[in-house]
């Protein structure tokens, strides 16, 4: 008889999964056996990477929510507890960048990136705790920060980073005498949509520099085509990692015993993009 897969009978929620690391992260719980909430706005691909968990055996919910609302937040672990009756993995991955500089940078947009870098997240760890706790679960919570969080001069994205490295060890602490364990994961540069809100000639030159997207429209805050960022790992695989990666480090920390700590990863290409 094959043994079990290593996240049999757990519950797992993963934020920003609609594309990227998120959609890895949820994947990669799928596979290991996790029935899995794919949280994120746009219905279409995280339906379709449910079919993917569903299509391999596995099990998997999409719940579309403005996670900058922390009552859908709270709602979406509230879903995930009343289909299943427990939380077992809470991967708070959703994030964006806009990468203009403090002078010349726009205020909405600080706004857009502490309401769902920051917010969203803290609102997360919280209602994931309480659930954990409810259900007795040997639970883990996994933050998505960056290796921005590593350098002091690394704009406001790189703050709500540092504020995610903070709000991790601080829960970390908090919870050191509970049966839930705190994960803060820092990606470097990963070949994702991630810099769709950056300067479309530099995504575009980027693309070029690889040989791939040639031909590629760019316009910032539109996500390019997957078949270009599929393409562009493997070209640049010095320069971008690969999301795939990521989501296997994330697996690696949850699936260790509850007295392991895996308090922090660092996932990164050889040679680092300061973005």
């Amino acid at each position: 008889m094959s043994p079990s897969p290593p996240l049999s009978g757990r519950t797992a929620i993963v934020t920003g999964a609609s594309s990227g690391i998120g959609r890895a992260i949820a994947l990669e719980l799928g596979r290991a056996g996790a029935h899995v909430f794919l949280s994120g706005r746009s219905r279409e691909p995280m339906d379709a990477t449910a079919k993917q968990i569903e299509q391999a055996g596995g099990r998997a919910g999409v719940v579309v929510a403005d996670l900058r609302d922390e009552g859908q937040v709270q709602d979406l672990v509230a879903e995930a507890v009343r289909e299943t009756g427990r939380l077992d993995v809470m991967v708070n991955n959703a994030g964006l960048s806009h990468p203009a500089g403090i002078v010349d940078g726009s205020p909405g947009e600080w706004r857009e990136m502490l309401e769902l870098n920051v917010l969203s997240l803290l609102v997360g760890c919280q209602a994931a705790v309480r659930a954990m706790r409810a259900c007795g679960a040997e639970g883990h919570i996994v933050n998505v920060s960056s290796i921005a969080a590593q350098r002091r001069d690394s704009g406001v994205y790189g703050a709500t980073k540092h504020a995610v490295n903070c709000i991790s060890a601080t829960l970390r602490t908090e919870l050191e005498e509970d049966s839930i364990r705190v994960v803060n994961v820092m990606p470097g540069a990963i070949a994702t949509n991630f810099a769709r809100n950056f300067d479309p000639e530099f995504v575009k030159g980027f693309a070029k520099m690889s040989g791939v997207g040639e031909d590629v429209e760019v316009t910032r805050g539109e996500k390019l085509p997957d078949d270009v960022i599929e393409a562009l790992q493997p070209k640049m695989k010095q320069l971008l990692g690969n999301a795939e990666d990521v989501a296997k480090a994330v697996l690696y920390a949850v699936t260790q015993p509850i007295e392991v700590n895996v308090a922090e990863i660092v996932v990164r290409p050889p040679k680092q993009l300061n973005l």
